[in-house]
């Protein structure tokens, strides 16, 4: 099977030039990175041995986030960090997303909509945490950025590690989840929402009024899964 390197740098051109002036800076950097990563482009170190006697030269890496060579080591260090921060409590997957009417203009001003998308959601998540009818504290979450559905559409959403239950400042225990779920979904969509669009109207308001107002008005879907043990 062939490396999305050597996909890039087969059908890089020809793909830049048909798509290119639709294309973020990001995506250009990223497909020239990639392409280049660990070839004569990017230069390398000449490394000498003194037990062999004998020289070495390493082609430097991108270091691009997008690069599969590059990523693979950041990753799992990022996996080994966050594992470490996990508690000894069940934990739910939860996941948010945007509706398709937003999807067009979430690719085109990706740092905002990125960026709010993750804040917004968690927001949400830690407002409806704090009802005693569901956590009544605070609980710990990790979140993980995706832009791309199985079929490489683009599909923007949130996967959210929470923890089944929260920590209570005033009594300074910790109150576990009593039920199989976390909280309603409906709840926290709506309240997700509300979040977004009051970022998107404060941050860019000249963007909000692009926006068609149904999309505040329609229901937006997130789901849940069962709980688990770490």
């Amino acid at each position: 099977m062939p490396e999305l390197a050597e996909i890039f740098r087969t059908c890089g051109t020809e793909y830049y030039q048909k798509y290119g002036n639709n294309m973020l800076p990001s995506h250009k950097r990223a497909l020239h990175d990639v392409a280049a990563c660990r070839t004569e482009i990017m230069g390398g170190s000449l490394y000498f041995c003194t037990q062999c006697q004998d020289y070495r030269y390493s082609y430097h890496s991108c270091k691009n986030r997008s690069c599969p060579k590059c990523g693979n080591n950041d990753t799992t260090g990022w996996i080994e960090k966050q594992s470490h921060r996990l508690l000894p409590v069940r934990y739910f997957f939860v996941t948010v997303t945007l509706p398709d009417i937003l999807r067009t203009f979430a690719r085109k001003n990706q740092k905002l909509f990125y960026g709010l998308l993750m804040r917004c959601g968690a927001n949400a998540i830690q407002k409806l945490a704090q009802d005693p009818k569901f956590i009544g504290g605070q609980p710990g979450i990790i979140a993980v950025l995706q832009t791309w559905k199985r079929d490489m559409q683009f599909h923007p959403h949130v996967h959210f590690i929470v923890s089944g239950g929260g920590w209570q400042p005033d009594t300074q225990t910790w109150k576990p989840v009593q039920r199989d779920y976390l909280m309603p979904h409906k709840a926290l969509a709506k309240i997700f929402r509300a979040k977004f669009r009051d970022a998107i109207k404060k941050q860019a308001p000249k963007l909000f009024t692009q926006i068609p107002p149904a999309v505040w008005l329609i229901d937006w879907v997130h789901r849940h899964s069962s709980s688990w043990y770490w």
